[in-house]
């Protein structure tokens, strides 16, 4: 696909971030990501605030997260809360389904997610463990997480966690054809005098009647601890030269055993790629590139816990090292993380050393082994998150055209700006203006209003004071949009077009966007699709846009984020809305308290007179005339 320079990495394990959706309602078709990979993996719904509200696993993203969705594509999520709470969807893409398996227990234990509710047992999934402080040490069976993982102090060293039992005991199994490690426990092998059976059929080395010195059994331990961490070759070798041995032997039947055997050892080594080996706090970074634009994603590890995947995507023309340089620079700059121990690089940036000693990490380039699968992981990550940012901007610039088509707008329209009113029961109202780009969010343009000029509740006098004060300023700055966007019908286009004259704005396209009216929610439930229409100055009739429509959905998705830029700002207002009381020296909450619970309001305060205010609880007849004059 040309995503990355010379020195990309292959494709191998690893997961892709897709980017979250912010800013849409969960009722907008939208929302939805047009673009998820047919790939095994993780998918996880988010909140407004960012918290994990659920997660989930999957053999195909694409078919699982599809089937949420309601049967007649009306653009809801088929499950309740999702629809009700959820406001973006990332998905992490895994090599396997049992990678997808591991990381969703990872990130369940990690966010803890409310309405996850089939994974709260932590002894889900099986580990070995190898007791170091044995003299014979062996291979036993536990559950992640349970009491008995703490009983052996630090002198345990840990493989797994495991998806499927069944593959872990026929690697088990294999495993102990090539490395004879005793299996009894202490308290067989404590009281044998004699070799059991499984040493005179080669499975088991005998420690048990000294048939093996402490220091062969101890390089028999570390041959087992190597294939358990990922370095499977011999054993693979192994079962392949078996297989091979009886099929040419035309024992087809055992030959099947090896080959079946052999498919156990991938299935249960490839899940190791989930989490790292040790707990070094590493973060990853992995770069792809097309032309001017730049992704890279940076994967930390904590704790052996995967703590941020996340891309960032930049527009560059430097060279790869030069680049990579200054990603550093950025992430790691002074005040906004800490560097971790290690950082993991595809290639040598610029100044290597510099950043080094600034930095305080060692910049490793790994070439093969558990740090090189590392940064595969990151790789697809970035080469996947700057396929889908590519694909939203065709998706943005195709729907662009169509608008201008369909409105008969300019062939140049690229910036168009969108207003939205909010307040609260006509006090402290403010408006938004958003500004998309070439079809896409362009924050530099966003801007926040008072209303000055309009007492009371009138959104369409509003409207108009906001739209006049965005052009006039934009004349007078050069900064005018090719096309405005305005939340309402007719009334509200036509005081649009008003302030429009006023500002001398002439060469600005005005267009208003309005649900039809009679679709109405009842008793909760919404009577078949919303139409959306779109006003066009001087047109008898309304453009109606179809349900699935790409015009749609983009002026959808502007109006959308103009109301939450709206609603937002109008919160932050609202919060420092302060009574008549405050101003006055010598109330505190204590006695405003009084007062309002006394008299119910700053109305009924302003009406009592000195004596009234002086009988509530606190308030002196002096306290009680400053306070009668100062409201009067």
């Amino acid at each position: 696909m040309g995503l990355v320079a010379d020195r990309r990495v292959a494709p191998g394990p690893g997961g892709v971030y897709t980017p979250c959706v912010k800013g849409r309602s969960a009722s907008d078709p939208g929302w939805w990501p047009a673009d998820i990979p047919k790939r095994p993996g993780v998918y996880i719904f988010r909140a407004v605030d960012g918290s994990v509200l659920y997660v989930g696993k999957a053999g195909n993203l694409k078919s699982r997260l599809t089937a949420y969705r309601r049967p007649e594509n009306d653009g809801r999520i088929l499950i309740r809360f999702l629809g009700d709470e959820a406001d973006s969807v990332e998905t992490i893409v895994t090599r396997t389904e049992q990678e997808a398996l591991l990381l969703e227990d990872t990130l369940i234990k990690q966010y803890k997610p409310p309405h996850n509710i089939r994974l709260k047992d932590d002894k889900s999934f099986r580990m070995l463990r190898i007791d170091m402080s044995d003299r014979f040490p062996r291979l036993k069976h536990v559950r992640a997480h349970s009491p008995e993982m703490g009983r052996e102090g630090g002198r345990s060293r840990y493989f797994g966690p495991f998806a499927s039992a069944g593959a872990l005991r026929r690697t088990l199994a294999d495993l102990h054809r090539i490395v004879p490690l005793r299996d009894c426990p202490d308290s067989v092998m404590d009281h044998r005098s004699r070799p059991c059976l499984k040493h005179q059929i080669g499975l088991c080395c005998a420690p048990c009647v000294g048939a093996v010195e402490v220091t062969e059994y101890a390089d028999l331990v570390e041959r087992a601890s190597r294939i358990l961490s990922g370095d499977a070759a011999e054993l693979e070798v192994d079962l392949r030269e078996r297989m091979v041995a009886a099929s040419e032997a035309l024992e087809f039947e055992r030959a099947a055993v090896w080959r079946d055997r052999l498919s156990a050892l991938r299935r249960t080594v490839e899940g190791q790629g989930v989490r790292p080996k040790d707990s070094v706090d590493r973060d990853v970074l992995g770069v792809a590139r097309r032309g001017g634009r730049a992704s890279v994603h940076r994967i930390a590890w904590r704790d052996r816990r995967m703590a941020e995947s996340r891309t960032h995507h930049f527009r560059s023309e430097l060279p790869d090292e030069e680049l990579l340089h200054s990603v550093l620079s950025a992430i790691y700059a002074p005040g906004r993380r800490a560097a971790p121990t290690e950082i993991l690089l595809p290639f040598a940036p610029a100044e290597q050393g510099l950043l080094e000693e600034l930095l305080g990490s060692r910049l490793l380039v790994p070439s093969s082994g558990d740090r090189r699968r590392m940064l595969d992981f990151a790789f697809e990550n970035a080469a996947q998150g700057l396929q889908r940012q590519s694909n939203e901007e065709d998706r943005d610039a195709d729907a662009l055209a169509r608008m201008v088509e369909l409105l008969d707008l300019d062939p140049s329209t690229e910036v168009i700006d969108c207003f939205d009113i909010s307040t609260t029961q006509g006090s402290h109202v403010v408006a938004s203006r958003v500004r998309f780009r070439r079809g896409h969010a362009d924050r530099a343009g966003y801007r926040r209003y008072k209303i000055r000029d309009v007492e009371g509740q009138d959104d369409f006098a509003s409207m108009h004071e906001v739209v006049r004060r965005s052009l006039e300023r934009g004349q007078r700055e050069g900064d005018l949009p090719d096309l405005v966007v305005i939340d309402g019908g007719p009334p509200q286009l036509e005081r649009a077009l008003l302030a429009r004259q006023e500002s001398g704005a002439f060469d600005v396209a005005l267009i208003g966007l309005a649900k039809a009216r009679g679709e109405r929610k009842v008793r909760g439930k919404r009577k078949g699709p919303v139409e959306e229409r779109v006003w066009i100055p001087g047109a008898t009739a309304p453009v109606v846009l179809g349900q699935h429509s790409e015009v749609r959905h983009l002026l959808e998705r502007i109006r959308d984020e103009a109301h939450r830029f709206a609603i937002t700002y109008h919160r932050k207002e609202r919060g420092k809305i302060t009574s008549r009381l405050d101003g006055i020296a010598g109330v505190g909450p204590a006695r405003r308290r009084a007062l309002l619970t006394t008299f119910g309001s700053v109305a009924g305060v302003t009406e009592a007179s000195v004596e009234q205010l002086a009988a509530v609880d606190g308030i002196s007849p002096e306290l009680a005339r400053v306070i009668s004059e100062a409201l009067r």
